[in-house]
């Protein structure tokens, strides 16, 4: 049975859940969370951080992982961010056994180009990279999850190995390909918001008024803008009552 490491914490319903996105750790919500006054649960996603990974890397296997991990409870509000994003809205699909009261579903990328896409497999089909030093795996952590400039990188992300340091992102996960965002925004069973930071470059907000002509932009940020803002991001899920 795959494990999943999962952070549990604070008091009041209900729940948020916060899912990262490809690349980093849930620790990228931590400064996020502390804001919550609500029961929070924060998991690293397969395949990331001190989490297993998994044979086969879909939104659906990712979707379950977390699904099977969570504690027994009431409903929940989940935020994901990129990949989280996508993942958040899988959940407010019903098809996981999961109650899912709003979701907000930050920076995620809704046009992919073949580019995008050969890119990624790629380097899904790639080991992972052994550098010589820890200063050189977490500049490589960085730029992977976005957080270059923007926050440390989490020690959780790292794994020394032979001959040196290597990412502990398993490189399948970058085979995911690209999401169905109007079948998935179709599919949820619940309220969502869509935002995206102002200078997101892999997240135009031109896009996500595309797909939701009341998608959110967030002034002045970029594609991590929970990290960068958490209060910006924070104020988002007050329309669900958080």
């Amino acid at each position: 049975m795959d494990t999943l490491n999962m952070r549990i914490g604070g008091k009041g319903e209900p729940a948020v859940l916060l899912l990262h996105g490809l690349g980093a750790t849930g620790a990228v919500w931590n400064h996020f969370a502390v804001q919550l006054d609500r029961r929070v649960l924060v998991p690293d996603l397969p395949g990331h951080g001190p989490s297993a990974p998994l044979p086969h890397y879909s939104f659906a296997t990712l979707a379950e992982a977390v699904a099977r991990a969570l504690p027994d409870g009431g409903p929940l509000i989940v935020a994901g961010h990129s990949l989280g994003g996508v993942l958040a809205l899988e959940l407010a699909s019903g098809r996981y056994g999961v109650e899912v009261d709003g979701v907000l579903a930050l920076g995620v990328k809704v046009e992919w180009s073949q580019d995008d896409l050969n890119r990624a497999a790629s380097f899904a089909a790639k080991p992972p990279r052994v550098f010589a030093t820890r200063v050189d795996a977490e500049q490589a952590y960085l730029k992977v999850s976005g957080l270059l400039g923007i926050a440390p990188a989490d020690p959780a992300g790292l794994r020394e190995t032979e001959g040196g340091w290597r990412l502990a992102m398993d490189p399948a996960a970058f085979g995911l390909g690209a999401p169905d965002m109007p079948a998935l925004l179709a599919g949820a069973r619940c309220p969502v918001v869509l935002a995206a930071g102002e200078n997101d470059p892999m997240s135009r907000p031109e896009q996500l008024r595309a797909l939701d002509p009341g998608a959110v932009t967030l002034a002045g940020l970029g594609h991590n803008a929970h990290v960068e803002d958490p209060a910006a991001v924070r104020a988002l899920l007050e329309r669900f009552g958080v």
